[in-house]
């Protein structure tokens, strides 16, 4: 239209509403004219438009429309099949929700955000028919605002001469209705000026333009700003203060980071071609995070985790093909940037902390809607990325009353609830990525892995893949790395290297084609993976490594090896797959029994009978330690009483402690 009849356009643009009454009009009486063949009619409404028409040509074949009362003749609204919306022109801007302010009532606007919570779809009343019980007399009201009134007395020709004063009575059947659904968007966060919080808009949706959005999509709309009007009751409950709305004309996905549209078109065979060239597996990984330096086989373990495995439910039975990954490590490995990343690549994903979220937050809150009254649940971070990644950071920092929410969600991959008379198990299919610091803060290796950790086992075998990332001074590594860094501040490119990483959406639509893909593990493979699992049992059981290995783990091997075999898309897994994947498996072990090595320098005698009255010695108030309990315990630990009397007089020299006469008594200084 833009083309043809630009003031039209913009006249369009500047006054939708009565444009769209127009245009609906307009092409109501052309329509007939392009009519090629006569269409089978489908539903009551098309049988009810025919018999409606033969009636008007039986009962007024000259055409005595003129004699009949408004209000009795056929309303367009009712006779119509089809729908007009606008798109606005593709020049036009989308602007921001707390934009869109007074100079926008009446006007096709734009904009974009994130759809926090959409409601059922219900049947919205567009012409009230009602027929007299008198003369039977078919009535018709328009309805245009959210609350009518409905006519109560005939006003038909028939009633009026006779005064017979005939009571009209509504009919279902004859009235037409439409699909109606209220979506609210809020915007998104990049948008909110400093320290306001974000805003949210109503947003109604008819006709065809239901169901296109659920919570946690990423839409654009276009539509109509308008007041809402209100009648009776609710205007004097509202008093002066008026609400606003946005009528829907189009709503479409968008990608998260950019402008564009969510394209769902096919790889091209070149892109294919670029992909999959001999080490597409090694090119894919460096292209996740490009700017943050090493962690090769952990930003595999995240592409896998991308990817995904294939779920399998035998019989009822439902066995998670979702990957879960904990990267726990010092401060400063850039764990939050790779989650951030992470976030930003999958298509549909939430981001949360631990400290910033409650149990609630992330399964479901019970709330009150405002519409109807009736309590409804709010899905919470996890049900929001439902088929997607929750990434969760400070996961040590956590309350424990919150982590156990995500217990549930980790295996079953559902979150079942019963409150507030609301008994139901709603799906959490998300692949949970998680970042925590070790307990002190930085990694103690001279303390054992579970003082470190101090994650529940319950917890910890959920994981597929638990990283430790140490922060250690090496002075080849520590070169490299600032001068990767260095080059990133100043150039805000990473560095080059022997791949051109892929861009975002080459790699967004390359995982959709692979998680297209159900691969399967062929027989001959399938008694590989048990004797390898036997073997890594036995020699868990031998070195007792704190790594807890389980069934879990065999189930994380054959999640990580179809992953694999996805990414290749291929039907069948092979024996390379298991072989990485269980690469995988080890190197995440490793990662954590490293620390066992370096435990410095053997303390002698003296030093560990010193540690165990050290922490005999109460936290609080004074410290003092009876001698007869530090006997006691350090004899069981298999010291001889000589030494622990050489060790008390050690220190005592150095005035470390003191004992009373009597030597009944050790103080602390």
């Amino acid at each position: 239209m833009a083309e043809t009849d630009p003031d039209l356009a913009e006249a369009v643009v500047e006054n939708t509403r009565r444009y769209s009454n127009l245009f609906a009009d307009v092409v109501h009486d052309m329509l007939p004219d392009y009519k090629e063949k006569d269409v089978v009619h489908k539903d009551s409404l098309d049988v009810y438009i025919e018999h409606r028409l033969l009636m008007q040509q039986r009962n007024h074949p000259d055409g005595g429309e003129a004699t009949r009362d408004p209000r009795n003749q056929y309303p367009a609204e009712l006779m119509r099949r089809f729908e007009i919306y606008f798109k606005a022109p593709s020049q036009q801007k989308h602007v921001a929700i707390r934009e869109v302010k007074a100079q926008s009532i009446g006007k096709l606007t734009c904009v974009k955000g994130i759809v926090t919570r959409a409601t059922e779809v219900k049947p919205m009343m567009i012409v009230a028919t009602y027929t007299c019980d008198q003369c039977g007399a078919e009535t018709y009201q328009p309805i245009s605002s959210p609350q009518f009134m409905p006519l109560l007395m005939c006003q038909s020709q028939d009633c009026q001469t006779n005064r017979s004063g005939g009571r009209l009575y509504l009919q279902t059947r004859g009235s037409k209705f439409v699909k109606f659904q209220e979506v609210k968007i809020q915007e998104h966060s990049d948008q909110v000026p400093v320290g306001s919080i974000p805003r949210s808009m109503s947003v109604f949706c008819k006709g065809e333009l239901t169901r296109l959005a659920q919570p946690g999509d990423h839409i654009s709309i276009m539509g109509i700003f308008l007041p809402m009007l209100r009648t009776g009751f609710k205007q004097v409950a509202q008093g002066l203060l008026s609400e606003t709305y946005m009528e829907a004309h189009r709503v479409t996905k968008m990608n998260k980071t950019e402008d564009d549209e969510l394209e769902a078109e096919e790889l091209t065979e070149e892109e294919i071609k670029q992909v999959a060239e001999d080490d597409f597996y090694d090119k894919l990984s460096c292209s996740i995070a490009p700017e943050i330096y090493g962690h090769e086989d952990i930003k595999k373990a995240l592409l896998l985790l991308l990817v995904g495995g294939v779920d399998r439910s035998p019989k009822g039975m439902k066995i998670r093909g979702n990957i879960n990954i904990c990267l726990m490590g010092d401060p400063g490995v850039a764990k939050s940037q790779l989650l951030s990343y992470i976030d930003r690549l999958a298509p549909r994903s939430q981001y949360t902390t631990g400290r910033g979220s409650s149990g609630v937050g992330l399964t479901a809150a019970v709330m009150k809607d405002p519409l109807t009254g009736e309590m409804t649940l709010e899905g919470g971070a996890l049900v929001l990325a439902d088929q997607g990644v929750c990434c969760i950071d400070e996961f040590d920092k956590m309350m424990d009353g919150d982590r156990t929410a995500i217990h549930e969600v980790m295996e079953q991959q559902t979150i079942s609830i019963a409150k507030a008379g609301i008994m139901t198990s709603l799906n959490a299919r998300v692949s949970i990525l998680a970042a925590a610091n070790p307990a002190y803060g930085r990694y103690n290796p001279k303390k054992s892995v579970e003082h470190n950790i101090q994650l529940p086992a319950a917890l910890l075998s959920r994981f597929d893949l638990l990283w430790l990332i140490r922060d250690q001074a090496d002075r080849e590594n520590d070169l490299r790395l600032a001068q990767h860094i260095t080059y990133v501040h100043q150039h805000n490119v990473q560095p080059p290297s022997q791949f051109t990483p892929l861009d975002m959406k080459l790699m967004r639509r390359y995982i959709a084609l692979c998680k297209t893909k159900q691969p399967a593990i062929p027989e001959a493979l399938s008694d590989y993976i048990t004797g390898a699992y036997v073997e890594m049992r036995k020699e868990a059981r031998n070195s007792k490594d704190m790594t807890f290995t389980s069934a879990r783990t065999l189930l994380g091997i054959l999640r990580l090896s179809t992953a694999l075999a996805r990414l290749r898309l291929s039907d069948v897994v092979e024996k390379d797959d298991v072989n990485e994947a269980m690469r995988l498996m080890e190197m995440s072990k490793d990662s954590l029994n490293t620390s066992q090595e370096h435990t410095g320098r053997t303390q002698n005698v003296t030093d560990q009978i010193f540690a165990i009255i050290r922490e005999m010695a109460p936290p609080k108030g004074v410290k003092s330690v009876k001698m007869t309990d530090i006997m006691e315990l350090c004899t069981s630990k298999g010291f001889k009483p000589t030494n622990i009397d050489e060790c008390i007089e050690v220190y005592e020299e150095l005035n470390v402690w003191q004992t009373n006469q009597a030597k009944t008594k050790l103080t602390f200084v």
